[in-house]
């Protein structure tokens, strides 16, 4: 989950809200709502404990139509676009860290390199995973204790995350929409478990306890490191700023820092780009299992590393890096990621009425869960319509074309049975 949203969304936020204070609500809405979804999916995970996230349980509880259209969304939507995201981040922060390296060159280069990586062996996948995590969440838990620290020792920095009069109303602009959007995007990956979960042990329980307990301790940090990038720095010097985590630390720490805190924040964007990377040919590869018009795709080696799934969501992403800008790429593809995660939080509510639920484990305090994800997933996309509509019907659209050829695809692969 921590990877480019946290280090990059902040910026975009000053364009549109004042308020540190509403910006910091805006955080802990997200994770809320995060936590809602992910209550709902452990709960669809100890019902289908089956990899393939919204792919899989989509096709089960709606229509395979729906599944099918699912498993795009997450090829191009889910994985290609926040990898391209991670990968451009990346290279922004390696370029504040040591000047020489170039930005394009750096984010094509790391998305390659960490591709061929994951087409070794499952083994090295999770050294490398589980070691790259492990550093990141080190060095930055201590530049935030450092800030909450520096932010204690100089209180006068603590007015820019205060209440003030029209914080609370800047929550009901449009805008914020849109400044909702960064924050969902940054907590996407809180479903990321769902994906793995046919290679988990005691997958009922496993899968539904890491969604759960990752998302809260997720939004803990993340309004904490919010909070320090707010009171270390001007709110002038960090809007519209991709890189801000830079601009925070230069000012925190001085500019060796700046350029140590843009280092570690760089490795941190290399495991988030990892994550993505391992996750999503997973779902590719369930497509060509399940549809013989894609089976080229389900090939695996015989340690079983989907390659050519792996090579596919490699050559999306490069292309991504070199078409999009950050700012279009991330509202393009959130809306149908959200989209699809609202009809997997709302098949709680229809698996319950089709089988009575899942006896593994059941969301506590339900539908209450399920109505809080859809009715403010529902809010984000009214303000992204009003916001920025050529973007959101060009990634609805997106979503319709699957649909529509579901049923060509669906012939092909009967007369190949």
């Amino acid at each position: 989950m921590v990877g480019t949203g946290v280090y990059t969304s902040l910026g975009f936020q000053l364009n549109d809200l004042d308020s540190g204070f509403s910006i910091l609500c805006l955080w802990t809405l997200g994770g809320l709502i995060s936590l809602c979804g992910a209550l709902s999916y452990a709960e669809l995970a100890a019902a289908i404990p089956r990899s393939g996230g919204e792919y899989t349980y989509l096709s089960e509880i709606y229509h395979p139509a729906l599944g099918f259209m699912a498993g795009f969304v997450s090829l191009f939507a889910g994985f290609a676009a926040p990898i391209a995201l991670s990968s451009m981040a990346f290279g922004r922060y390696l370029h504040a860290t040591i000047p020489s390296c170039q930005i394009m060159p750096s984010s094509l280069a790391a998305v390659f390199l960490i591709s061929l990586i994951h087409l070794r062996s499952l083994k090295v996948s999770s050294l490398l995973q589980n070691g790259m995590t492990s550093v990141k969440f080190s060095l930055v838990g201590l530049f935030v204790a450092v800030g909450i620290w520096s932010a204690v020792k100089h209180n006068s920095s603590l007015e820019m995350i205060l209440p003030v009069k029209g914080s609370l109303s800047e929550l009901l602009r449009p805008s914020s929409g849109i400044a909702l959007l960064f924050v969902l995007y940054a907590y996407s990956g809180w479903n990321a478990s769902s994906y793995l979960a046919g290679e988990v042990h005691d997958r009922q329980k496993t899968v539904g306890l890491s969604l759960i307990l990752g998302t809260m301790a997720v939004t803990l940090f993340y309004v904490a490191i919010n909070a320090v990038f707010l009171t270390a720095a001007p709110a002038s010097e960090l809007r519209g700023v991709l890189n801000v985590g830079s601009v925070a630390a230069t000012h925190l720490i001085g500019p060796t820092g700046g350029r140590l805190m843009s280092g570690i924040i760089s490795l941190g964007l290399l495991a988030s780009i990892s994550a993505m990377v391992w996750a999503g040919p997973r779902i590719t590869q369930r497509i060509g299992e399940d549809y013989r018009f894609f089976r080229i795709l389900a090939h695996t080696t015989t340690g079983g590393i989907p390659r050519r799934a792996i090579l596919l969501q490699l050559l999306l992403v490069l292309a991504l890096i070199n078409m999009g800008s950050f700012e279009s790429v991330l509202v393009c593809a959130q809306v149908p990621l959200l989209i699809c995660l609202m009809l997997g939080v709302a098949g709680v509510i229809v698996l319950r009425k089709k089988r009575g639920g899942s006896r593994a484990f059941r969301c506590p305090f339900y539908p209450l869960p399920q109505v809080i994800f859809l009715l403010c997933s529902l809010g984000g996309l009214f303000y992204s319509v009003l916001s920025k509509p050529w973007i959101t019907l060009a990634s609805l659209g997106a979503m319709i074309v699957p649909i529509l050829i579901y049923s060509r695809i669906e012939g092909i692969n009967t007369r190949l049975s």
